[in-house]
């Protein structure tokens, strides 16, 4: 299995399918480069390069006990561009990881990076403060802490329906199979618990306002009026606000975990998009 060591002896793990321009896939706060099912091995079907790798702390990737805030994030996507020599690519971040694509941009600027796509992402800035009233209270990160360590099996496995069903899941309908939910909390599981913590910080408590604005590499922004981990109206149009060359494209309806729940449409808008 390929690895790369990061500059402070991480060792990650990557996935490099296909040839073409390149896509780099960052996922999920819990999740790992698995969680790219549909994604990847669609894009490289289509003419494309595309690189997943498991963050710091999830999946085959080394398990620190530091490392989880933006800037060392962004370091290590850095590392891997420069150990792939990646040019001309396109950054697609979900969630946490349209915040750590943001980051690397606002601080490596755009030299092998020329688009980016961010999918149901938390930024530009989820906490409630004086200048961001419509924010998230922080009590919700402490609750979500909490969960973690008392018992996150079962945390996770309450949050499932939710994340793909959005605020009114109806138990007849369910969006995604039970078994396909069944994997992805596994996979989730397989992340550190400090890793897990840490990361939801971040995403949490982190102002990336000014990170947004200094994106100069065009941008698409996809996002569910449903989603509850990154509520819409805190994060969608905030976000093309800041970033001089966006469009939004809104799935009317759709919850957070728009890869599996949307995964077509998902496909087709992203592979247009780094066609383009």
């Amino acid at each position: 299995m390929p690895y790369l060591t990061t500059r402070d002896g991480t060792r990650l793990h990557y996935d490099d399918w296909g040839d073409g321009r390149p896509v780099v896939l960052l996922g999920a706060a819990m999740a790992d480069a698995r969680m790219w099912e549909f994604q990847a091995p669609f894009l490289a079907g289509n003419g494309l390069r595309c690189v997943t790798y498991d963050r710091r702390g999830s999946g085959r990737s080394d398990r620190p006990w530091t490392g989880y805030d933006y800037d060392t994030l962004a370091g290590d996507l850095a590392d891997l561009l420069d150990h792939l020599d990646l040019r001309d690519a396109v950054l697609v971040g979900y969630a946490v990881g349209g915040g750590e694509c943001v980051q690397y941009l606002s601080r490596y600027g755009g030299e092998r990076v020329s688009g980016l796509a961010l999918v149901a992402s938390t930024t530009p800035y989820l906490l409630r403060a004086p200048d961001n009233p419509d924010g998230l209270d922080l009590a919700l990160f402490e609750q979500v802490e909490q969960a973690i360590k008392t018992d996150r099996a079962a945390w996770l496995s309450a949050l499932t329906w939710p994340f793909f069903a959005g605020p009114e899941p109806d138990p007849e309908n369910p969006p995604i199979s039970p078994q396909l939910a069944n994997w992805l909390v596994g996979m989730c599981l397989n992340t550190s618990p400090r890793a897990g913590i840490e990361i939801y910080r971040t995403l949490m408590t982190t102002d990336q306002r000014a990170q947004t604005a200094a994106v100069r590499v065009p941008t698409l922004v996809i996002h569910g009026t449903a989603d509850l981990g990154a509520p819409y109206p805190l994060c969608a149009p905030r976000t093309v606000e800041l970033i001089p060359d966006s469009r939004l494209i809104t799935y009317e309806g759709a919850a957070h975990g728009l890869f599996a729940t949307h995964a077509d449409r998902l496909n087709a808008d992203l592979l247009a998009f780094v066609k383009e």
